[in-house]
């Protein structure tokens, strides 16, 4: 039976139970629908993660294919009890940037070595959940402006306060309070864009 929410209308599931349950799906052989609906879920994640892990677009595209290959793959041995599909999709996805790492050696990559990724793998689920948030938060900081970005990390990363950020920066407090507004407004817009909030 379907629940309803207060207002009587039917309640909607939560992202990560939908994610839970489309890859179930695909576990029990339905291939078509549900890994479509999650490849739509996960594509754009992925494929930013790839930009930022192999600084080059046809690898961040190959890193998409790859990880969904896997996933399909792979789809039995998800324990919800471990993590999240999100989490788990993107364990897969570190681990494919690593073998593309090793496949083209030249080129330069941030990413970690096989050893850190069957380390977090193996983590708890929150430490796993805790590794995608942050991947997240950093990829949506280093998508807006070097101004607000800064401004940010000064804030988060640096423990400084808003009068320390303008004496560092040389600008007014005013300017620093603006920044810091409008980027964690640019931050939000890019953490529901990437679904993490």
């Amino acid at each position: 039976m379907r629940r309803l929410a207060r207002d009587g209308a039917p309640e909607r599931a939560a992202p990560q139970d939908e994610d839970a349950r489309l890859l179930a799906a695909v576990a029990a052989g339905d291939d078509g629908e549900a890994l479509v609906d999650l490849y739509r879920r996960y594509e754009t994640p992925l494929y930013r993660l790839g930009l930022r892990l192999l600084k080059d677009e046809g690898m961040a595209e190959e890193l998409v294919q790859d990880t969904f290959v896997r996933l399909w793959r792979s789809a039995p041995r998800f324990d919800p009890g471990r993590g999240s599909v999100r989490t788990f999709t993107f364990v897969i996805a570190y681990s494919v940037a690593s073998d593309l790492r090793r496949r083209v050696a030249s080129r330069p990559l941030d990413v970690a070595p096989a050893a850190e990724v069957e380390r977090r793998a193996s983590a708890a689920p929150e430490t796993l959940d805790q590794v995608v948030l942050g991947m997240a938060v950093g990829d949506a900081l280093d998508s807006l402006s070097e101004k607000h970005a800064a401004v940010l990390r000064m804030y988060f990363e640096e423990d400084l306060s808003q009068p320390q950020i303008a004496d560092r920066l040389g600008i007014p407090l005013g300017t620093v309070k603006t920044r810091t507004h409008h980027a964690l407004r640019a931050l939000r817009r890019e953490l529901e864009e990437r679904a993490v909030i």
